[in-house]
């Protein structure tokens, strides 16, 4: 594997307990989450004592004002150890970081010491049924009746949609002015109006809780809108690079994660009178898998660099997404079937790596959605 000088010691040793966390609070009830479709609000509240959600913000609301080298910490973690219940990275890396980084002061201080320690859990509200990687096409709206927003419309797909107790919503506070037409409102999940609808089911991703939700005449005070009117387009761009490169970070742990289960497993399983890795084929699928991880290590190192110092752009963060979610994708595939039969069981980690892996060439932005991002800036004039 790739050496790695991005952490400092302060970072491994924060990894250490990240790691300690996870196999004492999540992988003992990761079964049950999973056969009941969510986490436990327990977990949440000893996330936050544990400094594991919103480390990067300001000590001045109770966070550990560390950079972001702790997200990654805690993401690549979460995806090692196949912990894909709880929806801390939509919490902390997505949600949490439109407040932090538009709110006002009043926001800041009402929420982020709330959203830090667990107390409070956070949804971002984009989807809708149509409307997924395009955001210029949704149909929820928000318009001004006096001193409040009337809010009407439904989201899809929002990962922690039946624990959330505030959504990060984007909706059309100017339905005719396209784009420049949407903005972000605060809005809390005990409003008359809202609705959660059900807890979808899905191929994979079992114990994360994905819903529907249902505004009627939702009504917000106009201090909930986030940042300015008619900017969510432009706060929506600002935040994506750091949510692609957060997917393809965790893409490319699953990756590494999968070939250490695999290379060991194809040392002690034999066939045919011989090690499985004795096999040429076995050397060469998973060498091929070896390169291309190593390959993509330093790139998303690098992108992890850029994004610290400011200078990551959407094009390479997409180029990031798309490579390491395909990766994933592949290589599970490849390394399920080096375990034959067990790796259709659930019981074996590489079958649950495999069930979770199909989304991430969806979410956060298709597959198909990233090359066309990367080719339009191709042909840019």
């Amino acid at each position: 594997m790739l050496a790695r000088n991005i952490f400092t010691e302060e970072h491994e040793m924060f990894r250490d307990s990240v790691r300690k966390f996870i196999e004492r609070e999540i992988t003992p009830h990761h079964e049950q989450w999973e056969k009941d479709g969510q986490v436990s609000r327990e977990v949440w509240l000893k996330a936050g004592e544990a400094g594991l959600l919103c480390p990067n913000i300001s000590a001045e609301f109770g966070g550990l004002e560390a950079d972001f080298m702790y997200n990654v910490v805690i993401t690549e973690e979460l995806a090692r150890a196949s912990a894909t219940g709880p929806g801390f990275a939509v919490h902390s890396d997505m949600a949490a970081t439109y407040i932090d980084s538009f709110g006002s002061k009043e926001q800041k201080a009402h929420w982020l010491p709330r959203l830090i320690s667990g107390e409070c859990i956070a949804a971002l509200g984009l989807t809708e049924p149509g409307a997924g990687s395009d955001l210029k096409e949704i149909r929820t709206t928000a318009l001004v009746d006096g001193d409040e927003y009337v809010i009407n419309g439904q989201k899809v797909y929002i990962s922690n949609g039946q624990l959330c107790d505030v959504i990060v919503l984007a909706c059309k506070t100017d339905p005719a002015a396209g784009s420049k037409g949407m903005s972000f409102l605060i809005v809390e999940a005990d409003r008359k109006g809202f609705e959660r609808g059900r807890n979808l089911e899905k191929i994979g991703l079992k114990a994360q809780d994905t819903s529907e939700l249902f505004f009627h005449d939702v009504r917000v005070p106009r201090a909930n809108l986030l940042g300015q009117e008619g900017a969510a387009f432009k706060m929506a761009m600002n935040k994506l690079a750091q949510e692609r490169i957060t997917i393809a970070i965790s893409a490319l742990a699953v990756v590494e994660t999968a070939l250490e289960w695999t290379v060991q497993y194809t040392r002690e399983r034999k066939a045919f009178g011989q090690r499985i890795c004795d096999f040429q084929n076995t050397r060469f699928k998973l060498a091929e898998i070896s390169a291309k991880a190593t390959a993509l290590r330093a790139f998303v190192d690098d992108c992890i660099t850029r994004h610290i110092y400011g200078k990551l752009d959407g094009i390479t963060a997409a180029k990031a997404k798309m490579l390491c979610t395909e990766l994933q994708c592949d290589t599970v595939d490849e390394c399920l079937q080096f375990f034959g039969g067990y790796g259709y069981m659930l019981e074996y980690p590489i079958a649950r790596a495999y069930i979770d892996a199909r989304v991430r060439k969806i979410a956060g932005g298709s597959s198909e959605i990233m090359r066309e991002i990367i080719g339009r800036n191709l042909f840019a004039d």
